[in-house]
């Protein structure tokens, strides 16, 4: 069985709602996932959009949500979770609005896709601060065991 990754609020591939983007309440979508495999010891989520600015000339990829070291006990996230409230032992990491904590779908132009990443890793990461996505995949780099992947897709109007 390999690790999978699902929401109740948008299918793989499906429009996410307004209420989880900038143009609604723009709280994290519940997230729920499944199959992490024996040796796991912790799991990352990397949420980002490799459409900015627009799809039709993408320039980078901006960086939505980073948490590390989820406890391999946790299977789920529920919708609107912050900084503050994520189970015990995990950590935020910063998104490209210099931030901890989720921020949702706001693109300028276009319909863009939003990856989310779940990777399970054989190591508990080192407390890197409040590290950039860069830094958490240098810090996991050859500890992945197993990674799923939800797409999402927003388009304002």
């Amino acid at each position: 069985m390999s690790i999978t990754l699902q929401s109740s609020a948008f299918s793989n591939h499906g429009e996410i709602p307004r209420r989880y983007t900038c143009d609604g309440e723009d709280l994290s979508p519940p997230l729920a996932w499944s199959g992490a495999p024996a040796g796991t010891k912790s799991l990352v989520l990397i949420v980002d959009d490799p459409d900015a600015p627009d799809p039709a000339a993408p320039k980078r990829t901006w960086v939505h949500w980073v948490l590390y070291n989820i406890p391999p006990g946790v299977t789920e996230l529920p919708e609107g979770i912050s900084p503050r409230s994520l189970p015990k032992g995990a950590l935020a990491g910063l998104n490209d609005w210099q931030r901890t904590g989720y921020g949702g779908p706001c693109p300028p132009i276009g319909r863009h896709r939003y990856f989310h990443k779940l990777y399970a890793l054989d190591i508990v990461l080192p407390r890197l601060g409040t590290p950039d996505k860069a830094r958490v995949e240098k810090a996991m780099r050859g500890h992945i065991l197993a990674q799923a992947e939800l797409v999402g897709t927003y388009e304002r109007s």
